[in-house]
């Protein structure tokens, strides 16, 4: 994924000053000295989490009493470091596994608040029309990221492309691979560049949100999709510990979780974002 975003970090310390978003950090020691007026500034991915929260701004926010702002990020990095070092109050982009990953390896204390969508994660190609097409020695891209590439092989092998070592969990790599009959090789590219890597491979894993903002239809063009049936994978508000007890936070949970956000995902994505409530 690209390591950039739409706010630099030079932007995003300084809103945190003229925002007054201190309550946001961990240098609180109760509720009651806590200070969380202001706007509550919440990091997304730009699809479909900022589309989600823009419309919980346009349409509920103002009547819920709570002031929201959004910040779009097109890495999967910085909304974590971000709410840990308070610059916001907030993200939305991502999932348990990925979270549990990024708290071990970078000593972060992001926690999940609540479950909003899932995103399919799918196998999309520009030269064929059915995995049965891919030739011997196909190349397929797959992001590399740990538990995403991880989730790629296992979405691989539940539509019989590979097979892996039994009990292998988040963390499988190509390693794992116990049977590959159509001997495919891997491409590991940054989650972001999945997508655009499309041209250059035979066929690439893509995540929803990468997949939508790139004009893909998950639920028509992917070749397979993962099914949303007891998945892990569900995309939640996440916060900085103590944080969950943020008032403006509360609400925000609330009304990502209403009827009227249920309604929205359905209209909006037509099955390649689900509703996790």
């Amino acid at each position: 994924m690209r390591n950039t975003a739409k706010i630099t970090a030079a932007v995003l310390a300084t809103g945190a000053l003229s925002l007054g978003l201190t309550a946001c950090g961990s240098g609180k020691d109760s509720a009651s000295s806590a200070d969380y007026s202001g706007p509550l500034v919440v990091a997304a991915s730009p699809t479909p989490h900022a589309e989600i929260l823009d419309f919980v701004k346009k349409n509920l926010a103002s009547k819920a009493g709570l002031d929201l702002e959004v910040k779009e990020f097109t890495d999967y990095i910085t909304p974590n470091t971000a709410t840990e070092d308070g610059s916001v109050g907030a993200n939305y982009f991502q999932n348990q596994p990925y979270l549990d990953d990024f708290n071990k390896k970078r000593g972060t204390h992001i926690v999940p608040v609540v479950t909003v969508h899932l995103e399919p994660l799918g196998l999309y190609s520009h030269k064929v029309k059915k995995t049965d097409a891919l030739k011997s020695g196909a190349t397929v891209a797959v992001p590399n990221d740990s538990v995403n590439e991880a989730r790629a092989l296992k979405l691989l092998a539940a539509n019989g492309l590979i097979t892996l070592k039994d009990g292998v969990g988040t963390e499988a790599t190509p390693a794992d691979i116990t049977k590959n009959p159509r001997n495919l090789k891997f491409k590991e590219v940054e989650a972001a560049q999945t997508a655009r890597s499309l041209d250059d491979v035979d066929a690439a894993v893509i995540n929803g949100n990468y997949a939508i903002s790139s004009g893909i239809k998950p639920a028509k063009d992917a070749l397979i999709l993962e099914s949303a049936k007891n998945s892990p994978y569900g995309n939640f508000l996440a916060v900085k510990k103590g944080d969950e007890k943020d008032p403006r936070v509360k609400k925000l949970a609330k009304l990502l979780t209403s009827p009227e956000v249920k309604k929205f995902i359905e209209d909006k994505y037509q099955g390649s974002v689900i509703p996790s409530f």
